[in-house]
């Protein structure tokens, strides 16, 4: 079984993610570096996705009411439409190696429900697909959305899970163009605050049992090579 190496790394600026992201695809394709997995937060931020780069239809809220709210805005290269991170929201950016024998854009998606299906279950949330849609619902509530990347099968980008997250920020947009749903989170199905770093383990160990990796002894020591302080 290949190792993963995983990083709980806090608050990171949406920005300085993606600059981390884009070193560790490069570093992965040259084969610098094995697979990692990023597990963070983001300060409030709207991103578009590429369905959503030539229209900001899906963002309800003025410029100015998005200044005075402290929300950034960025496009991005992802996959799907318009969302919102924040405090309270578990944010996974696995950098992936998809080869020899995952060569399935569809299968990664699905491997990636997956493992949020599963860890919704250990906080006894019955999570599940919808058909036609991507993420993870919970009746007519997404709990959690994805939008990936993949570049000659190195994957980036990747989900994002709400823990505790203040769901009235998503009234600034239509959620992923979604105009008849809604979204929930983990703390709010339970009824009471869910720490982040419960979650953190829970989707760590989830995340190596669907892609069949078992966590590098030495992840943790990684964290001081990045190329930003957490909390930047």
């Amino acid at each position: 079984m290949s190792s993963i190496h995983i990083h709980r790394l806090g608050i990171v600026d949406y920005e300085a993610a993606l600059r981390l992201q884009q070193r560790l695809v490069e570093d992965r394709r040259a084969g610098r570096i094995g697979d990692q997995l990023l597990l963070l937060e983001h300060p409030h931020v709207i991103t578009l996705g590429v369905k959503a780069r030539n229209s900001l239809t899906h963002v309800l809220a003025s410029p100015q009411d998005l200044d005075t709210r402290g929300v950034s805005l960025h496009e991005t290269g992802r996959g799907g439409d318009v969302t919102y991170h924040g405090p309270g929201q578990l944010v996974g950016y696995p950098v992936l190696c998809l080869r020899p024998d995952r060569l399935d854009v569809h299968r990664y998606v699905r491997d990636l429900e997956e493992v949020l299906i599963r860890t919704a279950a250990a906080f006894g949330i019955r999570a599940t697909r919808m058909a036609g849609l991507t993420g993870v619902w919970v009746g007519d509530e997404k709990l959690a959305a994805i939008g990936v990347r993949i570049s000659r099968w190195i994957t980036s980008h990747g989900f994002a899970l709400n823990v505790r997250t203040n769901l009235d920020y998503f009234k600034l947009i239509v959620p992923c163009g979604l105009a008849d749903r809604g979204v929930t989170s983990i703390a709010r199905l339970v009824g009471r605050d869910v720490e982040m770093a419960s979650v953190e383990v829970t989707i760590a160990r989830e995340f190596c049992s669907v892609f069949e990796r078992e966590p590098a002894r030495s992840a943790h020591r990684m964290v001081a090579a990045l190329p930003f302080s957490p909390e930047s």
